[in-house]
């Protein structure tokens, strides 16, 4: 059997795979592969480990489905036209749950370095404007006793909360779909409506999938409605905020600054305004990338493979 990948993976799952007798090619090219480049690749392969942003839509399903089974190095599968694998009957898996303590790790950190403005900090520095005891500039905010709100309260979210309840001992509040009685008992969560959310949040932190109901739900109508006081985190997709909407709701102070491990779009360009700002932090999209969270998703991505190629069910599908 033969599995193409497309992008570096945990040696741990390269080394499961050939001790199963897998044959595997791999990009490794310093740049995302094209479309046409990865129709190309999985045309004489049994599976496919996508890596990265891969647009698994009509076309590559179509030219491509031969494929036994289609592994994802993510969570997320809004990359994915799931009714055409359907159709197609071409299985589809992720890497669900263990990520959700590293990805939260993340979002405590972007909230720690926006509220005291670290980066642009760490920037003076670097750019040689630290000459003197400034007391009155680059001022932060203190997050003890504020109020979190978590917009989409799930494994990643209830992370979070837990994380500043504790550390900070933050009110917690939330909009779902649903629900969540599990944060509720644990983490004293109230559940809100939308607007309430943004209305009483100081902190709001985003952890819900991105959909045709997300998609840039963030917008800059959106961001009127926040405390101008208030900060703006997105570690889950970056097509869930408007960043021209977002730079505009900065800019203006409608809101009082954001942290992102996501954009929209990836790779944020180095000329992106939001970059220069104050109040600001952006990481490259790490929010997983730890060497034991990386090594568990390929434990994942190895045991979906392996049940695909063989003909049997995902232990982790997507549907």
């Amino acid at each position: 059997m033969k599995v193409f990948i497309s992008g570096n993976i945990a040696p741990v799952a390269l080394q499961q795979l050939e001790e199963n007798n897998i044959s595997i090619t791999q990009w490794k090219e310093d740049r995302q592969i094209t479309p046409d480049e990865l129709i190309e690749a999985c045309k004489n392969q049994d599976g496919f480990i996508s890596v990265g942003p891969n647009k698994i839509n009509a076309d590559f399903l179509n030219a491509c489905s031969h494929l036994k089974v289609i592994a994802l190095h993510s969570v997320g599968f809004d990359q994915v036209d799931v009714e055409t694998a359907k159709k197609l009957n071409i299985p589809v898996g992720n890497t669900p749950g263990v990520l959700s303590a590293a990805t939260a790790d993340t979002a405590f950190l972007l909230m720690l370095a926006v509220s005291r403005k670290a980066f642009f900090g760490y920037k003076k520095i670097i750019d040689g404007n630290w000459v003197k005891y400034e007391p009155a500039q680059e001022l932060g905010i203190e997050l003890n006793g504020k109020t979190l709100g978590v917009f989409g309260l799930g494994k990643i979210g209830l992370e979070m909360a837990k994380k500043c309840k504790a550390a900070y001992g933050m009110n917690v509040i939330y909009h779902n779909r649903s629900k969540n009685e599990e944060a509720e008992k644990e983490v004293d969560a109230q559940y809100v409506s939308f607007d309430e959310l943004l209305a009483q949040s100081d902190v709001l932190t985003v952890h819900t999938a991105l959909t045709s109901e997300t998609k840039e739900k963030f917008s800059l109508e959106v961001f009127k409605k926040m405390k101008t006081s208030s900060i703006f985190i997105n570690t889950a997709r970056g097509g869930i905020h408007n960043e021209a909407d977002l730079t505009q709701a900065i800019t203006e102070k409608i809101i009082w600054g954001a942290g992102l491990d996501v954009t929209n779009p990836e790779p944020m360009d180095k000329n992106n305004p939001l970059l220069f700002m104050e109040s600001v932090a952006v990481l490259p999209h790490i929010g997983s990338a730890t060497e034991e969270t990386r090594a568990a998703m390929a434990e994942l991505i190895v045991e979906n493979i392996l049940a695909g190629l063989k003909g049997e069910q995902l232990p982790y599908p997507i549907y």
